[in-house]
């Protein structure tokens, strides 16, 4: 039996393993939520955390870490890092939902790769399809990339499709069909900005690396789409680091990267949830960067997701008052 939670529920997942986007999907719907009025909070599995064990912590309030990034996993220490609202990670949700409600009242709460997690009973299930990978094999791991069968889309309330724009689509025709057999919104996936860091301050700056010579550093399920970008934003690739997926660096990767730089012209760009491991490293002075990526949707699908979320939250709201 599932597990009702006393707070209006939004999931967000997907059927595969890494690579759709749904940390940058799960901060840029936490914040057109907060752009509508509403108090949100996010919570999180927290993969790779050291203090796995703890039931339930809280990441971050206000923009600002409690734990450090090794103890609160790198994804949700990525999103402290540009949203104000209460995060959480809990191996049980209904933990970390019941950690931000000590805080105080929420309007709702996003779970960020929440999708598989069925003992707690969601009101809005959101599944995120990647337009590039689409569901590779078919398979189930680990033969092929699937979490659980293509079947299973009949859970979410909506399918979004997730574009990067580096190649054409891989969801073939018959899976398309299926796919439209709900409700399918469309969101594009783009960088936005570098990060550089200042006196510990992580700052944008525009995107200059026209024939600029990078070293992409990257801890990813699959990170072909890190790199996708990277060329077509015309920089000079001199070399790749590939660690696992929520790679913990050692000090024998830094000095393995800095080595690898050779000479001071050369620059280092990673993912914002590899920097939040990495800037805790010497390296040469503004020689570090990572990707900001921005999600952005068109009109008829953000309207669509407002329909979608904002009428439940109307229909919560009305249910706890009568």
């Amino acid at each position: 039996m599932k597990r009702p939670a006393p707070v209006l529920t939004v999931s967000v997942g997907n059927l595969t393993v890494g690579g759709t986007g749904k940390t940058p999907f799960t901060l840029f719907l936490a914040r057109r939520l907060q752009s509508h009025g509403l108090r949100v909070g996010i919570v999180s599995r927290g993969y790779g955390r050291t203090r796995s064990r703890v039931r339930s912590e809280l990441v971050a309030d206000g923009g600002k870490l409690t734990i450090s990034p090794e103890e609160a996993g790198d994804e949700p220490a990525m999103m402290a890092r540009s949203f104000t609202g209460p995060i959480a990670v809990a191996h049980r949700r209904i933990d970390g939902i019941e950690q931000l409600l000590r805080l105080g009242p929420l309007d709702a709460v996003i779970l960020d790769d929440g999708f598989q997690h069925e003992r707690l009973n969601r009101d809005v299930d959101l599944l995120l399809v990647s337009n590039e990978r689409g569901f590779g094999n078919g398979w189930m791991l680990p033969a092929g990339p699937m979490r659980e069968p293509i079947r299973s889309i009949g859970r979410a309330d909506a399918i979004i499709v997730m574009n990067t724009g580096t190649d054409a689509s891989a969801i073939r025709p018959s899976q398309m069909k299926k796919l439209t057999a709900r409700r399918l919104l469309q969101a594009s996936v783009r960088p936005r900005a570098l990060l550089a860091i200042e006196n510990g301050v992580w700052r944008e700056t525009p995107l200059g690396l026209v024939g600029r010579r990078a070293l992409a550093v990257s801890g990813l399920a699959d990170p072909s789409a890190f790199y996708a970008m990277l060329r077509d934003l015309d920089a000079d690739l001199v070399g790749i680091f590939e660690y696992p997926d929520h790679h913990a660096y050692t000090n024998a990767d830094w000095q393995a990267i800095v080595n690898a730089m050779r000479d001071s012209e050369n620059i280092v760009v990673t993912t914002e949830k590899d920097l939040v491991k990495l800037e805790r490293f010497p390296f040469p002075r503004d020689s570090l960067y990572a990707l900001r990526l921005e999600v952005t949707m068109d009109a008829a699908s953000e309207r669509a997701l407002d329909e979608l979320i904002l009428g439940r939250v109307t229909s919560a709201k009305a249910a706890a008052d009568a």
